[in-house]
């Protein structure tokens, strides 16, 4: 996914460090909503569920279930830690539900806006929506402009019944993951939260074929505009021909610590003629999230035993390596991961990674992988991640990348 500046600073209120026990809060779906600087409501669902006597919460982002099970409570305060990207919820518990702040830590600030949630309500932004004016499924190209008037081609593909609408838009460093909102009449609203990032949009339908007045909100305060036509053949370019070596370069070279501060290198026995797949990531990434989850749960226990190896190669918004090392813990441990993480020492920030890497040509952005062949040399760089959010173009690429790595193997 692009790699957004940072949102603005707002003032930690201090919050008295409390021993938490175990929460109860009531067991159902719930609805919640962010804040934004402007006032706008982000809104997305959740489930609490008892789970062998522990409360657990389910948040809602279409077919998505993202399980939370960190939740603690002394008196009418409650304390919901995220389990990734460094974020959690500080609230209090009434009669009429939670209310309080989402906080997420970056490296040199937090971030916070304004929450709050209630039982027992299952719509996610309207409650009777009207009869949407026409049916927006299908392919669609989206063009999302900053304020500084920087433009952002993607690929919106949107599925719809009735008023349902969910679907997500596809950029050439991933996706916006599961999208989930309604056609209420002529107007869109999509929305998702993983606990990392908080999208909102929002467009008026003006016809079958054009979308107009698009507003897109990321997390507190950032905002941009955004179009789209409807375009059947809309694709972005192949992912394996933006990234590439420098010219003279057949191999990339490497000396990082993994989490236990040991250096480890592509030359390192462990990984002579071996297929070797380097993942370029970070812990705040969503879209690495759903990278690391098919490289762990699909493609590492199908591959390893054939003679493919993974490294992780992080880049946390920290240069710090006990605070990246607490991050990727985290993560490793979320994931099960079983193969090496890195901790690099350099940031997601601007020209950071091709330092780390400086046989690399028009990186793009995270998550970028690359993959080496039997002989050390680099095969092909995949720029990017359509996760399983993207239905079909993660089957695509799945398929790809096991052929991939079939023919590499067969290799002599």
């Amino acid at each position: 996914m692009r790699i957004k500046h940072l949102l603005s600073v707002i003032p930690l209120i201090c919050l008295v460090h409390l021993s938490f026990s175990q929460s109860h809060l009531k067991p159902g779906i719930w609805r919640g909503q962010l804040k934004t600087k402007s006032g706008n409501l982000l809104p997305f669902n959740f489930d609490v569920k008892d789970v062998a006597g522990k409360q657990q919460l389910f948040i809602h982002n279409g077919s998505e279930r993202f399980k939370v099970t960190d939740i603690r409570q002394k008196g009418d305060s409650v304390l919901i830690h995220m389990p990734l990207f460094n974020s959690e919820f500080k609230l209090k518990q009434d009669k009429n539900g939670l209310k309080g702040r989402w906080i997420k830590h970056y490296a040199d600030h937090d971030m916070l806006m304004d929450f709050d949630a209630v039982a027992g309500i299952n719509w996610r932004f309207v409650n009777n929506p009207a009869v949407p004016k026409l049916n927006i499924g299908g392919l669609w190209t989206a063009v999302f402009v900053t304020d500084k008037g920087k433009q952002d081609t993607t690929v919106g593909e949107f599925y719809q019944t009735g008023s349902k609408l969910t679907g997500t838009f596809l950029t050439t460093t991933g996706d916006y993951r599961y999208l989930e909102g309604i056609v209420d009449g002529n107007k869109l609203h999509l929305s998702t939260f993983d606990g990392g990032h908080a999208f909102l949009f929002t467009a008026d339908i003006k016809d079958n074929k054009t979308i107009v007045n698009g507003v897109y909100y990321d997390g507190y305060d950032d905002v941009e505009k955004w179009t789209a036509y409807r375009n059947p053949k809309a694709a972005l370019p192949d992912a394996y021909s933006l990234t590439k070596l420098k010219p003279g370069y057949k191999k990339i070279a490497f000396s990082f610590p993994d989490l236990n501060g040991k250096k480890v290198s592509l030359t390192d026995p462990k990984y002579k003629n071996k297929v070797v797949i380097i993942q370029m990531m970070g812990s705040w990434c969503p879209n690495c999230m759903d990278e690391t989850n098919f490289l762990v749960n699909s493609y590492y226990k199908k591959y390893h035993p054939k003679g493919v190896e993974i490294i992780g190669l992080a880049y946390e918004r920290t240069t710090d390596f006990n605070k990246s090392k607490t991050t990727l813990t985290q993560l490793k441990n979320r994931f099960n991961i079983p193969y090496t993480l890195l901790i690099t020492g350099y940031t997601p920030a601007k020209g950071d990674p091709v330092k780390s890497l400086p046989a690399l040509e028009n990186y793009r952005g995270f998550p970028t992988t690359i993959i080496i062949d039997k002989k050390g040399n680099v095969s092909k760089i995949h720029t990017g991640f359509s996760g399983p959010g993207t239905g079909k173009y993660y089957t695509e690429f799945v398929a790809e990348f096991e052929k991939l790595t079939d023919n590499l193997l067969a290799e002599k």
